[in-house]
This record gives structure tokens, C-alpha cells and sequence, in this order.
């Protein structure tokens, strides 16, 4: 084992968080955790783990449930790809598992906590909708003691800091450099421990901003630290392009009812729903938007259109958007709209909207 690691270990056994999917070796569990930790933080994902797990506590129950359901219970969380991913793996497996035992003649018990079907190989959960290489080393050494070691952006961090590697990290030599590295790091006789350690390493004391150096067990042998190059490591060669659009919502009050659509396209917020949707590369005026609306609605019909709140701005990673929120009262029979779908307004909360939208409704109510 290298100081490095051994280091690494030593100050995991005093600063190990306790986190309700480190104490089990259950795959699902773990499957289930890594993907709401993609993309989120710790402290964001806690809660909506505890809910997931409580609503579907195996492979089997998350596969039988609706999309909409998973969808509403990912709310918030963003990047909702994760949401549809995880779905459709759950309903692999346990087709997967009912064909095999089809063949061998056997009956495929509901479990509720026993997840014996998960896939079992580093291979098999590779192959899973929504694993990459980080997600299946993550759950196969942490389920299975498997030694595949995990690079993720606290593990590039850290990597890059301790021994001095200017190599950006979102290049292909970049990333096949780090996965060498970080395999030649791990300690094979407690690959669950080191992984888990070297992340809460990364997240805890080496941040990506104000990282505790002072305090830093690998500060002597640190290379950043001693070429004063902290704050330039890691290092990457892509900018993201930042693309602005501009949504204009129309909240249609029809008596009880309104009017709402899930976003089918491959694009933001894909299955999520939303409000009649006007959208543009500018802010549009009122009589613009009224003009794009008029027609979707019955000839004859002049409802006033109001303009509830202007300028909403909601920061996506490679996406700003820009939101005005208008409603439009029509009445409660009104034929128009009829593309949408008509529901009473105490609905609302049984469907997924995207952030922007329940943050708007929530002020609104």
C-alpha cells in the first residue's frame, strides 16, 4: 500500500460520515444512492434517498411503478435523464430475472428488501441504463468488496492536486491517465473502504474551493501544495457553452381546471410536465405572447392575459432560462387548449414539474 493510501485510510477511520447507504452491502440500496449522488450534493440527496428507498424498497417494486410516480419523487433533483435511466434498468433486471427463471422452471418471489437478481458481475452492471464506468466500480466495490476503483470529480481533485497532473481531466488521454492512476492507488484488500475514503477525502477536506490545507494529512507530499498550484488543479480543456432561451408560461385558470403537457422531446426536463409553453431566443412582449397563443384558442374568444411575475432566471449547466409567467382565464367549458391536458388545479401536485415550475407555484399559492 502506498502513503498515499495509507494515508488516505488513516483519516477515513476518524472522518467516515455516516450516511444511510454505507451501512449495507445491498446492491440496490447502493445503485440507488450513486445515481441520486451523480450531479448532487450529499446534503441534497439525503433526503430524497430516504424517500426513494421508502417508496421502493426493491428492484422489483421501483420496476412495477409508474414513470410518472419515479418522476415525481426525483423532483427537484434535476438532471431527470437519471430518473428515466434508472426506471427503465429496474425493468431489465427484473425481466432478466423473470426469463431466467422461466428457464429454469422457478417462481420469482416479490422481494420488498432481498435483491438477489441485481446483477452480480462488474460487467453486468456496466451494461445497466445510466452506469458508467465510476457508477459500477462504485456499487461493485462497495455491494461486492469488488477491487474497481471510482473516479469521480472528487477523485480527479485530488489525484491532480496530490501528484502535481496538469493533464486536463475531460480529454480522453485525461481520463484514461486518472482511471490508471486511481487503480494503482487502490488497495485491493478493502477496496469499499479506500473508494468511500478517497471521495469523502475530496468532499471534505480537498474542495474544489477554500480546501483545508492547513489541516491536510497529505500536505507534506502534496505537489500542488508545494508548487502553489491548488487553485489551477485539476485542469480542463473544455469550456461549456452556455446557451440562453426564453420560456413564456401561460397559467390557464378554466373554473376548477387548467391545462398542462409532459415534454416528450429529447431535450431539458424530457416526461416532466409544464404549463402551455411559448418559447423564444428573446423576451417577448405581452401582445407577442398573446399573439403566439391565439391559435390555440376558440375562434372568438379575447381573454385577457396577465403577467404574473418577469424575468425568472433558472441556471441549468449548459442552459439559462429566462421565464415570464402570465395567466389566462378562460372559461371552465372552454374548448380551447384542447392539445393539453385538462385537470383540476388541486391535481397539480400529482404530477412532476420541473423546478422552475413548482418554485413558481409555490409562491403562488
Amino acid at each position: 500500500m502506498s502513503n498515499f493510501s495509507n494515508n488516505i485510510l488513516i483519516w477515513y477511520k476518524s472522518h467516515r460520515r455516516d450516511l444511510p447507504w454505507r451501512n449495507t452491502r445491498d446492491p440496490y440500496r447502493i445503485w440507488i444512492s450513486e445515481i441520486i449522488l451523480q450531479q448532487t450534493r450529499v446534503s441534497q440527496g439525503y433526503d430524497y434517498f430516504l424517500r426513494f428507498m421508502e417508496r421502493f424498497p426493491s428492484v422489483q417494486v421501483l420496476a412495477n411503478a409508474p414513470e410518472d410516480e419515479v418522476m415525481r419523487l426525483w423532483q427537484g433533483l434535476g438532471y431527470y435523464s437519471r430518473a428515466r435511466n434508472l426506471h427503465a434498468a429496474a425493468k431489465s433486471i427484473v425481466s432478466k430475472a423473470v426469463a431466467d427463471n422461466t428457464k429454469k422452471g422457478d417462481i420469482l418471489v416479490e422481494a420488498t428488501g432481498d435483491n438477489n437478481i441485481f446483477p452480480k458481475t462488474y460487467k453486468e452492471v456496466r451494461a445497466l441504463k445510466g452506469v458508467g464506468d465510476y457508477t459500477a466500480a462504485a456499487i461493485c466495490s462497495f455491494a461486492y468488496n469488488m477491487p474497481y476503483a471510482v473516479v469521480d470529480g472528487n477523485v480527479y481533485r485530488v489525484l491532480a492536486r496530490y501528484f502535481g497532473i496538469t493533464e486536463p481531466i475531460d480529454t480522453t488521454q485525461g481520463k484514461k491517465l486518472f482511471a490508471a492512476l486511481a487503480q494503482d492507488q487502490l488497495d485491493p484488500s478493502c477496496p469499499a473502504d479506500y473508494n468511500q475514503a478517497i471521495m469523502d477525502f475530496g468532499a471534505l477536506v480537498c474542495t474544489p474551493q477554500s480546501p483545508q490545507c492547513p489541516d491536510c494529512p497529505l500536505a507534506e507530499t502534496c505537489e500542488a501544495l508545494r508548487t502553489s498550484k491548488v487553485n489551477a488543479l485539476p485542469q480542463k480543456e473544455k469550456k461549456l457553452a452556455i446557451k440562453t432561451r426564453y420560456f413564456h408560461y401561460i397559467w390557464i385558470k378554466a373554473g376548477d381546471y387548467t391545462f398542462i403537457r409532459k415534454r416528450t422531446e429529447r431535450d431539458i426536463w424530457q416526461n416532466l410536465y409544464e404549463f402551455p409553453l411559448v418559447e423564444s431566443d428573446h423576451q417577448l412582449t405581452s401582445d407577442e405572447v398573446m399573439q403566439a397563443i391565439n391559435t390555440l384558442l376558440v375562434v372568438g374568444e379575447k381573454p385577457q392575459l396577465v403577467l404574473l411575475c418577469q424575468g425568472v432566471k433558472h441556471v441549468l449547466t449548459h442552459r439559462v432560462i429566462i421565464a415570464d409567467f402570465y395567466q389566462l382565464i378562460l372559461p371552465s367549458d372552454t374548448r380551447s387548449f384542447a392539445s393539453y391536458q385538462r385537470i383540476k388545479e388541486d391535481q397539480l401536485n400529482d404530477f412532476a414539474f420541473p423546478r422552475l415550475i413548482t418554485l413558481f407555484l409555490d409562491k403562488s399559492s
